[in-house]
C-alpha cells in the first residue's frame, strides 16, 4: 500500500527514542526527523518496510502548541541538538517517557501506570531534574576542522550520521568564548598557510579543536589535534590565544592515525598548565584534555547529590567505585564514607584521581588500575575491604558482564547505579533483580537539554538485607 517517494499527511503522536516524531496512518507507523508530537506534517515516504517507514518532512501545515522556534539557526543540519524545536517543559515529559518505558520494556520493572513521583512495587520515579538555563551548558567542545566546496577553512559540527561539517563558530549549547577561540584559530590557518586535515585523502595538519572550560574557575584549555607533532608558527597562535581572559593551557594532541576516533594518546604543552581546574560543590579537580568530565557542570552536581543521597552514607560504609575515571564521583563519596576504594581501567585516569584527592586533602580514597572483575575480587577475603555499597556509573554500553558478576558476587547492601543510556541501565538492573537485588528508587537528570540523551540515577537494595 505504501511505497517511496509517496507523500502523506501524519499527526504525530508520539516521539521515538531518538527524538524523531511518530505518526500513524492506516495501521502502519513512520518516523519523521524534525517532527514534534502534536504536529500535523505532510511528509515523504524515503524507506518502507512491511509495517513502518522512514519519512522526510516536507512541511509543517499545523504545528504543534509544544513546537517553539529554535536558537540555532542550522539546528535541523547539525546533529547535535535533536529536539530543539520542542518546548523544554515537554522535552523533560519526554525523557521521563523513554527512562520509563525502557525500565518497563527493557528492564521488565512494573512501573507502568504509576503517577511520576508515586511508589509502585517499592519504586519510587522521581520527575526528571531539569534546567533553569537550558542553553551554554557545556565545559566540553570538539570542532572538526575542514574546507568547504570552494576550499575555504571552516569549522564547526558534523551533520547528523556524517562527516559533512556544518560550519558554525556559535553553539548555543557551548561557551560564548569558542566562537573567539575558533576565529583566532581559523584566522591563524588562513594567514600562515596552515592546511586543515582531509580524511579521504590522510593529508593535512589540524584535524580538530577541543575546548574546555571550568564554570567555577573559569579557566580555559584549547587543544589542537593535529595529524602530527609540530605546529607551524606555534608561538604566533599562542600569543594571540593568551589574550582571552581565563587562558590557562593552551596544547597539542598529536593523533596522526587513519581513525574517527577524535583524540590521540600524546600530549605536547605549548603554553600554561597541562590541565585546567573546576569544582563540583566543595571539590576540585584537575582536568587535562584526555580526562573523563561531565559536560554540565551545573547538573553534574545535581547528579552526585543524587547519587551521594541514595548511598545512604553514615560515615561507616566502605565504597566500592567502579569506573572511577578521575575520581568525581569517589571524591564526593569519600565526604560522608567510612573508606572509597575506585577502580578504572585508564591508568592516566587513575593518576589524575589520585591527584584530585591529593589537592582535596582527601584521605580516605585509594584508586586501583584494571578491569573491575580482576581488581575486585582479589580483596574479597579481606572484611575490611568487603563494600556496603558499591556505585557504578559505566560508558553508554553499559556494564560488562563480567563486572555484573562481581557485583553480585560481592552482596553489597546497596547499589547505586549511575547511567548515560536508559536502555542498557534496564538490561543491568534485569540482571540484577534476576540475582538477588530490587530497585527502589528512579531519578533522571536532564544533563544534556535540547538533545535526546538523559541521565538516570538507580538505587538498588539487596533483598535479603
Amino acid at each position: 500500500m505504501f511505497q517511496k517517494n509517496m507523500e502523506l499527511e501524519l499527526f504525530i503522536e508520539d516521539m521515538g527514542v531518538n527524538g524523531e516524531g511518530i505518526g500513524k496512518l492506516d495501521g502502519a507507523a513512520f518516523f519523521v526527523k524534525d517532527a514534534v508530537i502534536g504536529d500535523h506534517v505532510r511528509v515523504k515516504i524515503m524507506k518502507m518496510k512491511k509495517r513502518y517507514g522512514y519519512a522526510r518532512l516536507l512541511e509543517v501545515i499545523s504545528p504543534s502548541p509544544y513546537r517553539i522556534q529554535p536558537l540555532c539557526a542550522c539546528y535541523r543540519q547539525c546533529g547535535g541538538c535533536q529536539i530543539q524545536a520542542l518546548e523544554y517543559a515537554q522535552q523533560l515529559k519526554y525523557k521521563e517517557r523513554k527512562v520509563r518505558n525502557n525500565l518497563e520494556r527493557i528492564g521488565g520493572l512494573s512501573i507502568e501506570g504509576t503517577e511520576i513521583g508515586a511508589t509502585a512495587q517499592g519504586i519510587l520515579f522521581h520527575p526528571v531534574i531539569g534546567m533553569k538555563e537550558p542553553f551554554f551548558y557545556r565545559n566540553k567542545a570538539q570542532f572538526p576542522i575542514g574546507t568547504d566546496k570552494e576550499g575555504k577553512i571552516i569549522t564547526g559540527f558534523y551533520a547528523a550520521r556524517s562527516h559533512q561539517i556544518i560550519s558554525n563558530r556559535k553553539c548555543c549549547l557551548g561557551v560564548g568564548e569558542n566562537q573567539e577561540i575558533l576565529d583566532i584559530v581559523v584566522f591563524f590557518m588562513e594567514k600562515y598557510h596552515v592546511p586543515p586535515y582531509d580524511e579521504v585523502q590522510g593529508k593535512g595538519l589540524v584535524r580538530h579543536v577541543l575546548v574546555r572550560y571550568g564554570f567555577a574557575t573559569r579557566e580555559i584549555m584549547v587543544c589542537l589535534v593535529l595529524n602530527g607533532r609540530k605546529l607551524p608558527y606555534a608561538d604566533q597562535l599562542t600569543q594571540e590565544l593568551r589574550r582571552i581572559p581565563g587562558m590557562t593551557s593552551i596544547m597539542l594532541n598529536v593523533n596522526d592515525k587513519n581513525t574517527n576516533v577524535i583524540l590521540g594518546d600524546e600530549l605536547i604543552n605549548l603554553w600554561g598548565q597541562d590541565y585546567i581546574t573546576d569544582c563540583i560543590g566543595d571539590v576540585k579537580y584537575q582536568i587535562s584534555a584526555l580526562s573523563f568530565y561531565q559536560v554540565n557542570p551545573v547538573q553534574t552536581k545535581k547528579l552526585y547529590e543524587t547519587a551521594l543521597a541514595f548511598a545512604c552514607l553514615s560515615g561507616k560504609e566502605v565504597v566500592w567505585d567502579l569506573y572511577c575515571g578521575i575520581g568525581t564521583i569517589s571524591l564526593f563519596l569519600a565526604q560522608r564514607a567510612k573508606y572509597v576504594y575506585g577502580v578504572e581501567v585508564v591508568a592516566n585516569a587513575v593518576d589524575d584521581a589520585k591527584t584530585n584527592a591529593r589537592i582535596n586533602g582527601i584521605e580516605n580514597v585509594e584508586f586501583f588500575v584494571g578491569k573491575v572483575e580482576e581488581v575486585v575480587p582479589s580483596f574479597s577475603e579481606n572484611d575490611r575491604m568487603r563494600p556496603d555499597v558499591i556505585v557504578v556509573d559505566p560508558p553508554r554500553k553499559g556494564c560488562d558482564q563480567k563486572c555484573l558478576e562481581t557485583i553480585v558476587a560481592m552482596l553489597p547492601e546497596r547499589v547505586v547505579y549511575v547511567s548515560c543510556d536508559s536502555a542498557t541501565l534496564a538490561r543491568d538492573l534485569k540482571y540484577l533483580c534476576e540475582r538477588g537485588y530490587e530497585v527502589r528508587e528512579v531519578q533522571p537528570v536532564d544533563m544534556f537539554p535540547q538533545t535526546t540523551h538523559v541521565e538516570s540515577v538507580c538505587l538498588l537494595h539487596r533483598k535479603d538485607s
